[in-house]
């Protein structure tokens, strides 16, 4: 038996079935174009909204981690004045973007496991432990969606860390998370030096997130800027850019 072409039914059915449309769709209770509405929904689902501006920084003397103070809700500003950075191990602090819910909860969950370490084997943690720490904990997938920076002192000098929402971890000597990274980066791209001094370091995260606040909507209204030594964890808030520029 001969194989039909498509000639073979081109005697008013192509017309009829709607030329290229699938003989066997739409299914029934269907709307036109619902395959690709669905494809586009996906697409929006599956893109990680990580509505902020946090910056990292490595120095010889310690790290400089800076981030802004906006929080979001889709297009609503949720809160003006959020503490994006946190101490979490005696020399050691973390940024959060993200949910805020897992951010808080990975949070409390790294300084409870940081406590229970420390007085179990009467040390401090390494930073390299602590970023292993905290990649399991976002590896689980209990804290999705939060991609933090992790920035410390311990006895091998100071380090900065990059760690992605599934647990990915680089150590970088400065790096960005959220919405406003890549004007943020642009800026640490031309004035980071490894030579920088703490307050030099300062400068530069803060022209970084002042960048970004100047054209990302999901940052904004201030800074907080967090010092790491090997002496300690100094937090500073400012909503004046001014105060740190």
């Amino acid at each position: 038996m001969r194989t039909p072409t498509h000639d073979d039914f081109s005697d008013g059915h192509d017309s009829r079935l709607g030329g290229n449309r699938p003989v066997f769709g739409p299914e029934l209770g269907e709307f036109p174009n619902a395959d690709q509405r669905r494809s586009a929904q996906s697409d929006e689902t599956n893109e990680m909204k990580t509505g902020t501006t946090t910056v990292g920084l490595q120095t010889e003397d310690g790290v400089v981690l800076a981030t802004d103070m906006r929080a979001s809700a889709g297009y609503m500003v949720a809160s003006k004045d959020v503490q994006k950075v946190e101490e979490i191990h005696p020399t050691g602090a973390l940024t959060i973007a993200g949910s805020v819910s897992a951010a808080q909860s990975l949070i409390r969950s790294l300084k409870a496991e940081v406590s229970l370490y420390e007085s179990r084997r009467g040390e401090d943690m390494t930073m390299q432990a602590l970023s292993t720490l905290t990649a399991n904990f976002l590896r689980s997938g209990a804290f999705l969606i939060v991609q933090p920076i992790l920035g410390g002192v311990d006895d091998e000098g100071s380090h900065i860390y990059s760690i992605d929402p599934l647990g990915g971890t680089t150590e970088e000597e400065y790096t960005v998370t959220g919405s406003g990274s890549q004007y943020a980066l642009g800026v640490l791209e031309q004035e980071y030096s490894g030579e920088l001094s703490i307050e030099e370091a300062k400068t530069v995260a803060a022209r970084a997130i002042k960048s970004a606040v100047e054209r990302d909507l999901a940052s904004g209204n201030g800074i907080n800027v967090a010092v790491v030594t090997d002496e300690g964890v100094e937090v500073t808030r400012h909503k004046d850019f001014e105060e740190v520029l």
